[in-house]
This record gives C-alpha cells, sequence and structure tokens, in this order.
C-alpha cells in the first residue's frame, strides 16, 4: 500500500533530531508549519483549527504516518481522523484516557479529544486505550463532567499495571476485539518507558519491543487507515535526573526513527 508521512511542526523541536530533519528533507514527506499559527498549546481554538485542516486537505486522504510534536498537540489525532469517511475504531498507546471536557467549553484540547471524537465522529466506533495509568481510568470513570457513561460500552482500556503484568510474564500484549473495523492509531509516547523515550507529560511502563510487536499484530490483522505519533520533548521542561535536553531530543529521535521504519515496513505489506 502507498502511505504519505507528513510533519507538524509547532516547536522546532525536530530541529534537533538527526534522523527526522533528514526525513523532512525527504521528497515525498510533507511538512507543516505550524509555529505561527496562534492558539495552539494545548488547546486548539476555532481559528487555529481552520488554518490546520488547510494542511490537512492538502495532505490528503490517503493512508499516512502523522508526526506532530510534544504531547500537548496531541488533539491534531482527532482532527485527523475527522476526515475518515468510514466505519472505524480508534487504537491509542497513551498514559492518559485523553477524555476530559475542556475548560474553556467548545474549544478543543489535547486532554479532551478522544471525547470529542465520540461526541461528533459519527464514524467511531470503539475505543482501545493501551498504557494509561489506573488511578486515572478511574477519576474518567467517576467524573460526571466527562460523560464517560455515554460511550463506556465502547471503550475498552489496557491498562499500565496489565503491561506491567505481561513484562513480569514475558508473553506479548494481546488487544482485546474481534470485529473487522479499519482501525486508526494514535501513538503518545508518554505510553513509553523512560529509557525509551522522554517526554513532557509523567510516563508509563510500555517498552519499544511491546509497542513494536503490537503494531506487527495490529497490522496482520486490520485494516489501517493511519497513524501518528506525538510525544517529544517540550522546551524550558524539567527532566529527571541524569537526563538532559540533548539526550531526550536523542531518545526520541532513535525511537521516531525505529517506529518510521516500521511502520514503512508494515504498510508496505498491506
Amino acid at each position: 500500500m502507498n502511505f504519505k508521512t507528513s510533519i507538524q511542526n509547532f516547536t522546532d523541536v525536530y530541529n534537533q533530531q538527526a534522523f527526522m530533519q533528514d526525513l523532512r528533507n525527504s521528497a515525498d514527506v510533507f511538512w507543516m508549519e505550524c509555529n505561527n499559527i496562534s492558539g495552539t498549546d494545548c488547546y486548539c481554538d476555532d481559528d487555529a483549527q481552520a488554518n490546520i485542516k488547510k494542511f490537512i486537505a492538502e495532505f490528503g486522504n490517503e493512508p499516512g504516518i502523522h508526526f506532530f510534536d510534544n504531547g500537548n498537540y496531541h488533539y491534531m489525532s482527532k482532527l485527523w481522523t475527522d476526515s475518515i469517511h468510514e466505519d472505524f475504531d480508534l487504537v491509542i498507546f497513551d498514559h492518559h484516557p485523553d477524555m476530559q471536557p475542556p475548560r474553556f467549553e467548545g474549544i478543543l484540547s489535547c486532554g479532551g479529544w478522544v471525547k470529542e471524537v465520540f461526541d461528533h465522529n459519527v464514524h467511531i466506533k470503539n475505543a482501545v486505550l493501551i498504557g494509561v495509568a489506573d488511578h486515572l481510568i478511574e477519576e474518567i470513570k467517576n467524573d460526571p463532567t466527562a460523560e464517560f457513561k455515554n460511550y463506556s460500552d465502547r471503550v475498552t482500556f489496557v491498562t499500565e499495571s496489565e503491561i506491567l503484568e505481561k513484562q513480569k510474564q514475558g508473553i506479548p500484549l494481546s488487544i482485546p476485539g474481534k470485529n473487522q473495523n479499519a482501525i486508526y492509531i494514535s501513538i503518545d509516547k508518554d505510553a513509553l518507558c523512560l529509557k525509551d523515550a522522554v517526554t513532557n507529560w509523567d510516563q508509563g511502563s510500555l517498552t519499544q519491543e511491546q509497542l513494536a510487536q503490537t503494531l506487527q499484530d495490529l497490522f496482520s490483522s486490520r485494516k489501517v487507515l493511519g497513524v501518528d505519533i506525538c510525544g517529544e520533548r517540550a522546551q524550558n521542561q524539567d527532566y529527571a535526573e541524569g537526563i538532559d535536553e540533548n539526550l531526550a531530543d536523542s531518545r526520541n529521535d532513535k525511537l521516531n526513527e525505529k517506529l518510521y521504519l516500521l511502520l514503512q515496513d508494515l504498510f508496505a505489506r498491506l
């Protein structure tokens, strides 16, 4: 299958990553310069959405791999799935459920984009969220403002504790669900452990090996409409002991390269 690649630049972090710079200079990569669009950090206002959707329309509806900076821009997954016009399931790797209602009514947010997809996209059927912290799942279930009950029967969690148990047992993750809907895959690197990625949000326990194996399983069993990747480090952030900006960029760049090459191979097999 043919696929296209887009890179959405919001913070210039990819300028510090050797592989991503090489990828940017490839002839078949669509670079979206978003760092001059206001109203995008964590929340995406209507004017910003209109500007970003022009890029998405130019990219087209072909299956693709989309990189879009750090986790503050995870709402881009909602904007990419807006262009899907067939029934699909979401498969999301994330340490957070991203189902919180926004503080400002009607504004798309990085912490509530999954809820927005369920509220507004008639084609979404189910969602599987992999790597979410157990306590955050309980919080969203018990938060009446999140309205989780409206779509709880269509959401399945593979919790962080389940991931850790699979690691102890040395067995691969299994993704629930037996239907054959097409899928859109969203990867926030904050689901991964610190040895594999450094992000601007608290991180989970998923390993790069678990992620790669799960992606291979998904591609072998379902039609894949697209994959996005976020979770770079942010500017002026604090790091864990022994980690600085250069190490963060190096670690994330290596993961981006591994994921891109894996996905390139998986798309080619479809």
